[in-house]
């Protein structure tokens, strides 16, 4: 659980750091600055850390994937008889 609360909370960071990049994108018009690519920088920094935390989830199994179309060997229904 703790795992799916950091991803939940890396996520939300990525998406603040993006929209600050947009309000010093939009502010800074008249005077160029670097608070654009500071922001950015940090928000590629956090994607990357979720990404690795992604996996390290998906490596461990505390992440998994319930979907229909996933249906593995350990989740598939009977299977028929073969002659």
């Amino acid at each position: 659980m703790l795992l799916k609360t950091i991803i939940v909370v890396l996520f939300l960071l990525v998406v603040f750091s993006l929209s600050r990049a947009l309000v010093y994108l939009l502010k800074d018009q008249q005077e160029p600055r670097k608070r654009v690519l500071y922001a950015l920088g940090i928000r590629i920094s956090l994607a990357g850390l979720l990404l690795l935390c992604i996996f390290y989830g998906l490596a461990t199994g505390q992440l998994g994937s319930k979907a229909p179309w996933d249906k593995g060997p350990a989740n598939a229904g009977p299977q028929p008889e073969a002659d």
